[in-house]
């Protein structure tokens, strides 16, 4: 490849007329005269056309992407196998089925479509985004077949091939590899998970589905026993003790795993506040069989009976981890923050500590709430706790001037069984113990960004872009029509204003669903080696540095604070800002990845509660309105649909604009933030789906009685199997015990 060659075609394609592109033309025009010029050229061209970098027409013309009609994006397939491809600022590109090649849902595709076209031809697939299929083999009447989890699949012709002494039984799960793409799509089958109905298989196939595994390879393990429990006094050399500070960890109940402490003074000036984090970096270094490993997991995956850690349990619960009263190895972020919440002043050093307490956020807020029992039994802290308290709170303060938004979301607690089974699920409340630990973390991850940044370390930022100005007119559209309006200015969009909408709207019913919908307007955060600023946070300088034990980005982060700032190495800092990005762009497939699994974990559970509430009668409020129906959210935070074709007392159109359905002859609408009462008509645990139908004024269902009955019958026999599947295998194992 001659990239210098590459950039003067590309110049000279986006310079020139249409009827002068082709070959000897680009000849000509750059000089180049010779046989040997000739063929360098060809051959240029002919690696560009196979990148899809440039693209010939039939009267080998050459053109650019943008010219010949080529759009790159993500393709979505829905369940009727219509295809579609976002644009930015245009309606999404439709795909039918015959022109999508052998591209499958979520694969990364080049599209031809011109700009005043809605439907449009994959001509390359660029990205692959499975190369894996999980699945059941189930008897359909006509013998076994292989079943795939994911439904778009299942429309697919597909061709199972398995080793010799590879037996399918019904019921058993496996991972297949892909071997090749096309009609049909070959899978060869690699590993048994286990047997559909039994404990904890459920979610261990989504989590391999997503690539995560449980198991560490043998090396990464020999690495982690060759790692002592207990830091040693060489460790401590050069480094800051902070041993004698008040320091306390706060977290979760079930947390085990401790990376960050904070301790804070008051003084004439504020607060002195220092944020202690686990260094895992003097444990993992850097291109060992743990950091390989590391990388390749990007960060912990929290599904509900679950964690899939990033790092050995014996380095993210043990040596790595902050635990209380034993001696451990950190860096430390001290900041000097005004009265008025502002960071005065920094400082970042290596430093150990020995933590004073390991606290809960329940306890804290406890102790904040004038808890007696609870503030005797810790009142070896003094003021501390109530110190942070004031310190983060005009941390919050300043962060709020600045326009940081704080969107309204609630996340899902879902409690199962020993069998894993959901037996209840609860909205997760935060309480101010929670706020204190972010704002801390926050300033903390402000800093050494600033500190970075101005020191020209190679880093890996966490960004986040300003919103796309297609998706905030159609959310201020659908603001307007639920009255209540949102003024932003023609050309930039500004945090403050976004947070000021917020307020204003924050005590009316329609607040949660309008905040959801404009913190889906968002782009989603990233990672990467430019600092390009948070938009959510309204902070110009911001990287993850608080959480090295479960993400990688605050690992590469420390490592290159010691590297540049401890160490002054004075090494070429080119190579690390290139590894920084390749860093960057890894951990931002994996972040994604790790939370797509926990979505789909918690919407799984979700559906197989809602299969013990058939029949049951809940309130509700109406998240979305789509052609086909409306989605329903309860306030356990259970989403299911209720169907247009249930809607049986009119016919009923959809307003795309007004995100709305309209009675043709009632004039009754079902619209955004409308609170309705649903009974459960089915749920459907493989799909991940629930099914509402309406309940009117006088108690009757509103769906078609027959498919009513039929849905319900069917919903409970299948969960009636399901169980009877568990209980016969469990009377099995224990008979073989």
């Amino acid at each position: 490849m001659n990239s210098e060659l590459r950039d003067q075609i590309l110049a000279y394609l986006e310079a020139h007329p249409k009827g002068k592109r082709k070959l000897e033309d680009i000849q000509a025009v750059l000089g180049m005269t010779s046989s040997l010029d000739f063929v360098s050229l060809s051959k240029e061209l002919e690696e560009m056309e196979a990148e899809y970098l440039v693209f010939r027409s039939d009267e080998n013309q050459y053109q650019t992407r943008e010219e010949a009609g080529i759009v790159e994006g993500r393709l979505s397939i829905n369940r009727a196998g219509m295809g579609f491809v976002d644009r930015e600022d245009a309606e999404s590109i439709r795909i039918d089925a015959r022109d999508q090649m052998d591209a499958l849902s979520g694969d990364t595709v080049l599209v031809k479509c011109l700009p005043w076209q809605i439907y449009g031809q994959v001509v390359a697939v660029t990205k692959r985004s499975r190369n894996h299929v999980i699945g059941v083999f189930e008897n359909t009447g006509h013998g076994l077949h292989f079943v795939p989890d994911d439904s778009k699949l299942r429309s697919i012709l597909l061709r199972v091939e398995y080793a010799k002494d590879f037996t399918p039984i019904e019921g058993m799960k496996v991972l297949c590899d892909i071997t090749k793409y096309g009609k049909p799509l070959v899978l060869k089958v690699v590993k048994t998970i286990g047997y559909k109905d039994d404990p904890g298989v459920d979610i261990s196939s989504i989590l391999l589905d997503y690539d995560i595994v449980s198991e560490f390879p043998d090396e990464v393990m020999e690495q982690v026993h060759s790692i002592p429990q207990e830091v040693p006094e060489s460790d401590l050399i050069g480094r800051k003790d902070l041993t004698n500070d008040i320091t306390v960890t706060i977290d979760g109940d079930d947390s085990k795993d401790f990376d960050d402490a904070v301790s804070v003074v008051p003084n004439e000036k504020g607060w002195t506040l220092k944020v202690s984090i686990a260094d895992v970096s003097h444990y993992v270094t850097e291109n060992s069989p743990l950091d390989v490993e590391a990388l390749k997991r990007g960060c912990s995956t929290y599904v509900v009976d679950r964690v899939v850690p990033m790092l050995p349990h014996e380095l993210s619960n043990g040596i790595c981890s902050l635990n209380p009263y034993v001696v451990r190895l950190t860096l430390t972020a001290e900041m000097q923050v005004t009265p008025e919440g502002k960071i005065d002043s920094y400082t970042i050093y290596p430093s150990y500590i020995r933590s004073t307490e390991r606290m809960t956020y329940n306890n804290v807020n406890k102790i904040l709430n004038g808890d007696k029992e609870v503030q005797e039994k810790f009142k070896h802290l003094g003021n501390m706790l109530f110190d942070l308290r004031d310190c983060a709170d005009a941390i919050r303060k300043e962060r709020h001037r600045k326009g940081a938004i704080d969107f309204a979301s609630t996340e899902a607690e879902i409690k199962v069984d020993e069998n894993g089974h959901p037996i209840a699920i609860e909205p997760k409340h935060t309480g101010h113990a929670e706020e204190i630990i972010e704002d801390c973390m926050i300033a903390a991850n402000v800093s050494v960004a600033n500190f970075l940044k101005w020191q020209e370390i190679p880093a890996v930022y966490r960004i986040h872009e300003e919103p796309s100005a297609k998706r905030i007119r159609t959310f201020v559209n659908v603001s307007e029509q639920m009255g209540h309006k949102l003024v932003i200015g023609k050309s930039n969009i500004y945090p403050n204003e976004l947070q000021r909408y917020l307020e204003s709207i924050r005590d009316t019913d329609e607040y949660p669903v309008l905040s959801m919908m404009l913190l889906r307007c968002m782009q989603r955060a990233r990672y990467d080696a430019r600092c390009l600023g948070h938009f959510g946070l309204a902070e110009e300088d911001y990287l993850h540095f608080t959480s090295p034990i479960r993400r990688y980005p605050d690992l590469v982060v420390h490592r290159m604070l010691r590297k540049y700032s401890f160490e002054h190495s004075t090494e070429d800092r080119s190579k690390d800002d290139k590894k920084c990005q390749e860093y960057a762009e890894q951990s931002s497939i994996r972040e994604r990845a790790s939370a797509d699994a926990e979505f789909a974990v918690d919407d799984m559970k979700k559906a197989e509660y809602m299969l013990d509430h058939i029949g049951e009668k809940f309130d509700g409020i109406i998240t979305g309105v789509q052609g086909y129906g409306f989605y329903v959210e309860l306030p356990d935070t259970v989403e299911g649909l209720v169907r247009i074709a249930d809607l049986h007392d009119d016919y009923y159109s959809y307003n795309a604009d007004r995100m709305e359905l309209i009675g043709q002859r009632t004039k009754r609408v079902y619209q955004l933030g409308m609170k309705v009462h649903v009974v459960v008509l089915g749920a459907n645990k493989e799909e991940k789906t629930v099914d509402f139908g309406l309940v009117g004024k006088n108690g009757r269902v509103m769906a078609r009685e027959k498919d009513r009955r039929e849905r319900m019958k069917e919903a409970r026999k299948r969960h009636r199997r399901a169980v009877k599947d568990t209980r016969s295998r469990d009377g099995r194992k224990k008979k073989h015990r």
